[in-house]
């Protein structure tokens, strides 16, 4: 008892240790370059809203807007359900939960737009504008009224626009910090992204900024709007995307799909430019490779086709909506751009019925695989670690509740978060 079995080995102590040196530089690279999982909560969709029309009840006024739609065109689950192919017996919880969701918290993603949504304006305009956001964002998260991320599109770093687009990031963030300090759930987004030297400018700007307000390096993050085909495929075959990541020096925390510029970059037809057209799934894939393991996360991005008219005219939409929502979730696109009102009743059903026609399934397997049960499926680490992201993205949006999950597994908050690979959170 207590003592080690002695075992016969052939090769020297100074053979594994000269490995070991051989290799701590790919060690140490694989550990910057590859964090995984960065732990927090990712919201389901982005809502953006023009910069001149974002008011202190944007986000209220959604939610009631998608609540009438929902009182209108299908005022209970099984006119829902008959809609969107539902299943008669998830009708009811989807439908109870998104109403719920929609009364509690009915955007989960706030980008107010100074890009294409907003257009050219005066610059006495453009500041009044970025000033104003910055006060009512501020505002928001001071009387609890804020989504759980907010922040701002600027425009791109194209020569044309470069410099309107810095003074209106400067001024929004200037804005946050004169009023108390940047939110934990800011968020800013880079459109229009070709070369990897924008992403590199990017960087310096923050940097800069951090240094002029005293922050700590490294506090502001952005996303990567993906629109044309140059971001995907550079000049020299190589995929510019994965580039991008690492220029932002850690500082990327997500890539987003733009639908109708990199259709259009394509020369695709304005009829047939939608989140499934083949050369959408191929940008999409070679996004999602790139960013694998890197900790920046993915988002689809949204059709134009609005949910407004007749009672059939809005279901027809409403199937379609739901149809490309619930395909990138299977494509493991977890969030996507909602641009109307009426597109909230349809992304929550889709999101809550993902998340609850499998929980029981992911459930047991789960609990199987942390009680070594066996079962007719043989999961491994790796399998583990998906389902319980699964069920942890399920959480986190409201589709299923901790006591659901409790009881199904067995497990915890942070049972979930260990076996998902995320770093626990503090109490």
């Amino acid at each position: 008892m207590g003592q080690q079995e002695t075992v016969a080995t052939s090769l020297a102590d100074t053979v594994r240790e000269g490995i070991d040196a051989a290799l701590a530089a790919v060690d140490a690279d694989l550990a910057r370059r590859y964090p995984g999982d960065p732990g927090t909560r990712q919201p389901v969709h982005t809502v953006y809203v023009p910069g001149d029309a974002f008011a202190a009840d944007t986000i209220r006024s959604w939610g009631d807007q998608a609540l009438a739609a929902l009182d209108e065109h299908a005022p209970d689950a099984a006119s829902l359900a008959a809609v969107l192919g539902i299943p008669e017996a998830l009708a009811g919880p989807v439908y109870e939960r998104v109403r719920a969701k929609l009364e509690r918290e009915p955007v989960e993603d706030l980008r107010i737009d100074f890009e294409d949504g907003y257009g050219v304006r005066s610059d006495a305009e453009e500041d009044a504008d970025a000033a104003r956001a910055a006060a009512l964002v501020a505002a928001a998260y001071e009387n609890g009224t804020a989504a759980p991320y907010m922040g701002i599109r600027m425009k791109c770093m194209e020569a044309a626009v470069r410099d309107r687009g810095i003074r209106t990031l400067d001024i929004f963030l200037t804005g946050l910090m004169e009023a108390g300090g940047l939110p934990d759930g800011l968020v800013l987004t880079l459109p229009k992204v070709t070369y990897t030297e924008q992403v590199t400018a990017m960087v310096r700007l923050l940097e800069a900024f951090e240094k002029a307000r005293g922050l700590a390096s490294g506090r502001i993050g952005f996303e990567i709007q993906v629109e044309t085909t140059q971001s995907i495929l550079g000049p020299d075959g190589r995929a510019t995307v994965s580039r991008m990541i690492e220029a932002a020096k850690g500082r990327a925390t997500s890539l987003h799909y733009g639908t109708y510029d990199y259709s259009a970059s394509c020369g695709i037809s304005a009829a047939h430019q939608s989140l499934d057209h083949p050369a959408a799934d191929y940008a999409k894939t070679v996004m999602q490779v790139a960013a694998a393991g890197t900790g920046v996360r993915l988002s689809d991005g949204s059709t134009n086709v609005l949910p407004v008219g007749t009672t059939d005219r809005v279901h027809e939409v409403w199937r379609l909506h739901h149809g490309l929502v619930r395909r990138s979730l299977a494509r493991a696109y977890y969030q996507g751009w909602d641009m109307h009102p009426g597109h909230l009743p349809t992304r929550y059903a889709a999101v809550y019925a993902f998340y609850l026609e499998g929980l029981e399934q992911a459930a047991a397997r789960l609990a199987a695989y942390v009680a070594k049960a066996g079962g007719d499926v043989a999961d491994e680490p790796a399998t583990a670690k998906a389902l319980a992201g699964y069920l942890l993205r399920g959480l986190d949006c409201g589709a299923v509740a901790s006591g659901e999950v409790a009881r199904l597994t067995g497990l915890t908050r942070a049972d979930l978060d260990s076996l998902a690979g995320r770093p626990l959170r503090s109490a």
